[in-house]
């Protein structure tokens, strides 16, 4: 009878040991196994949620220092986008990674150009999860057309494609981007018009009678461009609030990495457990 209960016993103390060395060896303690600092997504939402406002839905948010429309409708289309390019959705770290590697070429050439560093999204949304050349012909970094490629500088033929070249692309980006930004005198409506085009533009404007571009009735890909910078700024500065685990400097992030404190079994549990094991041996 006794014998059962010590075997009855020291079964589930072993359980228990297993279950607790289990229970520890948790996606943290694995992913600390990485050279890079980790964050988990859930360790950022329970800090998170202490800070912000239950009344607060979307974060207030900036374009190259343009004012942005308050209210519902503005509010649910960029929801919307931010939605599409969280975690949950694209499953993928490639476009921090991405900004990681193309901002600190991008951003200097958009300051000696007096181009707002904002613009340097562009690229994301242009080309972030894709690479070579659309059905229309738009390749590179900033998906210019051969002929508009050609008109601000870069060489476009059957040996050289310079629309590849991220320094040189940029450069004309911001040579076109300052052009538009003289015609529209709205870095907003030069955004739309990189993509619409300066003259269907000018000449949606004519035929409405409005230059506020969030009034605007455009084609669904000019509509949706603007937002899309806007929450691509966003899902690049604050990664963690939408999903995306953090490793080293890859997400531009400043939220510190929560280690994972080893655990250490207790001295008495375990010499129960072995004097349990050696009644059972013998």
């Amino acid at each position: 009878m006794i014998k059962k209960h010590l075997i009855a016993c020291s079964g589930l103390l072993v359980i228990m040991l297993s279950a607790k060395l289990l229970f520890y060896s948790t996606p943290v303690t694995r992913l600390n196994s990485f050279s890079q600092n980790v964050i988990l997504p859930f360790q950022f939402q329970k800090e998170e949620k202490t800070k912000s406002s239950p009344k607060s839905k979307i974060p207030s948010l900036k374009f190259s220092n343009e004012s942005l429309p308050k209210g519902k409708v503005f509010a649910q289309k960029i929801k919307r986008y931010l939605i599409a390019h969280s975690y949950k959705r694209i499953q993928t770290t490639k476009l921090h990674r991405k900004a990681d590697q193309w901002f600190p070429v991008i951003v200097p050439i958009l300051k000696s150009y007096g181009i707002p560093e904002d613009f340097k999204y562009m690229p994301l949304v242009e080309s972030g999860l894709a690479s070579g050349t659309s059905p229309k012909g738009a390749s590179g970094y900033w998906q210019f057309m051969p002929g508009t490629a050609r008109n601000y500088g870069l060489r476009v033929n059957s040996e050289i494609d310079e629309r590849q070249n991220i320094r040189k692309s940029t450069i004309a980006a911001c040579k076109y981007l300052r052009e538009l930004h003289g015609i529209f005198h709205s870095w907003t409506l030069a955004a739309a018009a990189y993509n619409i085009g300066e003259v269907n533009l000018l000449r949606q404007m004519a035929r409405q009678g409005q230059r506020n571009y969030y009034k605007m009735k455009l084609n669904g890909e000019t509509a949706s461009y603007v937002y899309k910078l806007i929450a691509m700024k966003e899902i690049i500065e604050n990664p963690l609030k939408h999903g995306f685990v953090r490793r080293g400097k890859e997400l531009l992030a400043e939220q510190e990495a929560v280690e994972s404190k080893p655990y250490v079994i207790d001295p008495k549990v375990e010499a129960s457990a072995l004097k349990a094991l050696s009644i059972l041996q013998n």
